[in-house]
Formats: C-alpha cells, structure tokens, sequence
C-alpha cells in the first residue's frame, strides 16, 4: 500500500461545505464544415448537449468524486438553469438543501461551443448582485450555516468574485471555525483579500498571487520583504510566499504555479517546493478546483499541511490530463500515488 492510504482511505468519512458562486457550465458539441453566409464565422452543426457543475459546485463535484459527502451553500436564480444545476448537483450526490434561491439574479451560465475538440466561443451569462445590506446572507445563508454547522468536518470557501462571498459571512464563518477547530481553506479572489484573517490556507495560482502582490502598496511589499511582483523565478517565489502569507496573517499559504508544481509556505516553516506530477497537459480549467478539494479534504481526514499539498499536487497532475473541468477518483489518485516510489 502506498504512505498516504489511511488519509485516502477516511475520505469518505469526511463531510465537507462549500460555499461559494455557483455556475452552470453547458457544453455544446459538434462539427463544422462550412462558413457562415452571414459573416466570416464557422458553422457547428450540433452534435451533443450536456451540463456539468462549474465554479464552487465543481469544487463540491471533485469532493464527491473522492467519496466525501458534501453540502454545497450558494445561490441560483429563480429559473429553469437553477433547477437543472440543482439536477445535475443532485446526481452526483452533492447536498443541495444549501443551495438557495435569490429572485434578485439569473443563475450563471457559461456555455462553450466545441468543434473538433476545439472551443469556437464561450457565452456568458451573469448577474452579479453584491448583496450590499447583506439581507439575502442575514436572512437566508446564515441561518442554513449556523444550524447545519456541527456536521461539517471542513469548509471550503470558493470565491469566483460573482457576489456571494461577502466580508460578513467570512468573519461569521471563520469565527465559528475557531471556536470548534474547524480547518477553513479559501480559493480567493485579489479584490477580498483582506476578508481572509485567521483561516487554514488559502490557495492561489501564479496570476492570482502575482495579482494580489500587484494590490499592495509598494511600502507595504518592501516591509514584508517582497521584490517583485513577477513569479519568474523560485528565489522570488519564495521571498513572495513568505511575505504574502505574514501580510494576510493565516496559517499557511499554498500556491500553484502550473508546469513548476506548487509551493506550500506554513508560518515558521521553510517554504516547501513540490514538482508536478503532470505528464500530458491538455486542459488546465478546473485545476484549481481539484487542489482545494484534495488539499481541504486531506487535512480534514488528518493529513499534515505538507502531506495534503502532495496528495493534492498527484490529483492535479491527474486532472489537467483531461479535457474540461474534470475531476479525480479515488482509484485514479491510488494509482498515482503508487507509482510515486
């Protein structure tokens, strides 16, 4: 058996929350053989329609590939698009009783025409409502957290910045996960970095930790020993990491950085650099989301920050192998984790 099977093996004892922005990805599928008359633009003549869970209920998707149970907290609009992603959340065992409806919003749509494995355009559609009295957080997401909250076991919060994630629900949840020892770990967003004091681990890839270097005042980046904004190089990365995480104040800071693998800062602790896993690359959408999930769900079955980075690192390499937001199961991750002699 391979070092990590008593964590992979209590995941499916693990029950997880997720709350976050909700999306609804459909895929439209087909071919093209001939120019429009309309204007210079492909035809696709469709061939296949599916849906998948996209933003935080992807997150919640990954969870419940690995065997977790799951509650997933967001919002849909009052519409056919909600009752289908809570269709397509519910076959794939995700709880949907956290998901709520807010009249004031569309549910998010991102539908993507694909023709011969190549994506032609990407249509969105959104309505991004900031909640800015915090009545549809006070009246309807609260309550739902507070009464549900001893089930949970860790909490991933997955900010995609579309108007869920609000300072009052980070301060309330984080405080409750403090009280009862809790881990909590954030996707971010650069614009609520200040949202995120005493959590677990927030996860960031190169741009968003180069993004939210660039939100600093340059005083401020001096202070914390940061030299440039530019990850180009380990020595920078390193000065960055160590920085960013004394600037936000949490326990540890784990940022992925592509084909150079990821790299894990704790509070008094030496940077941790991990080489990827990833053989073929085919698609790096929804990469982000398989490392939360696998990192989260790793510390909840008892993993160290360290061991759950390199649990994490192995499903990512597993997962940018597919096309699409794809996720890993527990055979795929056993199997990856043998072969890591």
């Amino acid at each position: 058996m391979h070092k990590y099977a008593g964590i992979l093996n209590a995941f499916a004892k693990k029950h997880i929350l997720v709350i976050g922005d909700l999306i609804l990805d459909q895929y439209v599928k087909g071919s093209v053989s001939r120019i429009s008359p309309e204007a210079p633009v492909p035809v696709v003549l469709q061939e296949q329609v599916f849906y998948t869970p996209g933003g935080s209920a992807n997150v919640a998707n990954n969870l419940s590939s690995l065997g977790a149970k799951v509650t997933l907290v967001g919002r849909v609009g009052d519409d056919k698009e909600g009752e289908l992603l809570k269709k397509v959340l519910a076959e794939r065992h995700i709880r949907t009783e956290g998901v709520l409806t807010d009249k004031r919003v569309e549910t998010i749509l991102k539908t993507r025409i694909i023709a011969h494995h190549q994506q032609v355009v990407r249509v969105d559609r959104e309505t991004v409502d900031d909640d800015p009295d915090n009545a549809f957080y006070r009246k309807t997401v609260a309550p739902f957290i507070k009464k549900n909250f001893n089930q949970f076991d860790a909490i991933i919060i997955s900010d995609y910045g579309k108007g869920v994630i609000q300072s009052a629900l980070v301060a309330e949840i984080t405080a409750m996960c403090r009280q009862k020892n809790v881990p909590i770990v954030v996707d971010p967003k650069v614009e609520h970095l200040k949202f995120y004091g005493h959590i677990t681990s927030v996860t960031p890839n190169r741009k968003e930790t180069e993004n939210a270097l660039k939100s600093l005042e340059p005083d401020t980046r001096r202070g914390l020993g940061i030299g440039s904004t530019k990850l180009n190089s380990m020595k920078v990365i390193y000065e960055a990491g160590k920085g960013l995480l004394k600037y936000l104040g949490i326990e540890s800071l784990l940022v992925t950085l592509g084909e150079d693998g990821m790299c894990l800062f704790e509070a008094g602790k030496e940077p941790h650099h991990i080489a990827t896993r990833a053989r073929e690359v085919f698609d790096v959408s929804g990469a982000g989301d398989t490392v939360i999930s696998v990192f989260t769900l790793a510390i909840a079955a008892g993993a160290t920050k360290r061991q759950a980075a390199d649990i994490a690192n192995h499903a990512a390499g597993i997962v940018v192998a597919k096309v699409g937001a794809a996720s890993v199961t527990p055979e795929e991750l056993v199997r990856s984790l043998k072969e890591d002699k």
